[in-house]
């Protein structure tokens, strides 16, 4: 990737955290709502997610695991696979397991928080 690009996408997602940090997506009208949600009425997997981002922010993890617990949980996740691949030969973003389990672990976290019974993992 080219370095002027990585600084910019940097730069971005910076602003953003400080965005989210300042402002409760919960209180403030001006972030943007689910578009998959408005559509269809279903939560996605990434619903409630700038608002656990907001919580992370502010160290209130159980608040955090309230609006998006597959967020909060796939960081230690993500994190454990970045550290994989600096220290070792393999990649596991180019395995296509690793792909797939993250898609069908995310297909299912968006199923599971639609389902009667489970309002609990609504945000």
């Amino acid at each position: 990737m080219d370095r002027a690009f990585r600084l910019i996408v940097f730069i971005v997602i910076a602003g953003w955290g400080v965005l989210l940090y300042c402002f409760d997506p919960e209180t403030h009208d001006s972030f943007l709502s689910c578009p998959f949600e408005a559509l269809t009425g279903l939560l996605c997997p990434g619903c409630g997610a700038q608002r656990s981002v907001h919580d992370l922010l502010h160290l209130r993890i159980g608040e955090a695991l309230g609006h998006n617990a597959a967020l909060v949980l796939a960081l230690p996740a993500l994190t454990a696979q970045w550290t994989w691949k600096r220290f070792t030969n393999l990649d596991p973003a180019r395995d296509n397991r690793v792909v797939w389990a993250w898609a069908i672990a995310l297909v299912a976290w968006g199923v599971a928080r639609n389902l009667p019974g489970l309002e609990a993992l609504a945000p």
